[in-house]
């Protein structure tokens, strides 16, 4: 085996975050506005995907 096989080089010149500082997701909580907001959104890209189509098919 070589030596870089085992990691045993973990000089790095950035410092780890302390374990309880780290965050991989956003995974705090949503405000009311923000799930609204994101409710809308979902809304108005349903209808350009699925009402557009439709509507063309139909004229």
């Amino acid at each position: 085996m070589s030596d870089h096989d085992d990691h045993a080089d973990h000089e790095s010149t950035t410092p780890e975050p302390r374990p309880d500082e780290r965050q991989t997701a956003p995974q705090g909580p949503y405000s009311r506005g923000q799930v609204v907001t994101g409710f809308v959104v979902a809304l108005v890209g349903l209808a350009v995907v699925f009402g557009v189509p439709i509507a063309l098919t139909l004229a």
